[in-house]
């Protein structure tokens, strides 16, 4: 299955996204519903450009505290209904299996992520922003991954947490 894959780390501050050699993020001072029209807007004008897109989005992290908690909620299902309205395929990966395909261990922080990405690919993430690029880019490495295409060979420790990724809506979706 050739499908082109994109990770989405969404955030209202600065939401990840990767995809189709594009890394960059979405950043917008608007708020409330303008805030999320414009970053779901900016998302599908990024993934239709993709003849075959197909979606990994960063879950939910159930554990953090943070009061910004249903505002995160509401974009991610904005953008949800959005890629389904399109007919663009997706799917949730949770943050601990985006850790352990990165570093081997599902509880690793922002920073062992970081380093230990940077070691594999060589690409260097700074900025204010360089966390929410670089879990887009592992999410669509997971995808990449999962359809054979993945750009770096992963040990069976990072494999292994493919096997927690729901690949079905998008096998569906393709008829694969």
């Amino acid at each position: 299955m050739i499908v082109d894959i994109f990770g989405l780390d969404l955030s209202l501050t600065s939401t990840g996204i990767s995809g189709n050699d594009e890394i960059l993020s979405i950043t917008t001072p608007s708020k409330g519903a303008e805030r999320l029209h414009l970053i779901s807007e900016k998302i599908l004008q990024i993934v239709t450009q993709a003849e075959k897109p197909a979606v990994l989005i960063e879950g939910y992290s159930f554990s953090s505290r943070n009061s910004q908690a249903h505002s995160i909620g509401e974009l991610g299902g904005v953008v949800r209904l959005e890629l389904w309205r399109k007919g663009i395929p997706f799917t949730d990966v949770a943050p601990t299996a985006r850790a352990k395909f990165a570093t081997g261990k599902g509880n690793a922080n922002k920073a062992e992520v970081l380093s230990a990405i940077s070691a594999k690919t060589g690409i260097v993430w700074s900025g204010s922003s360089a966390d929410d690029k670089c879990d887009a880019w592992i999410l669509e490495e997971m995808g990449r991954c999962l359809a054979g295409t993945a750009r770096f060979e992963w040990p069976q420790v990072s494999r292994s947490a493919l096997e927690k990724i729901d690949w079905g809506r998008i096998k569906d979706h393709y008829g694969t």
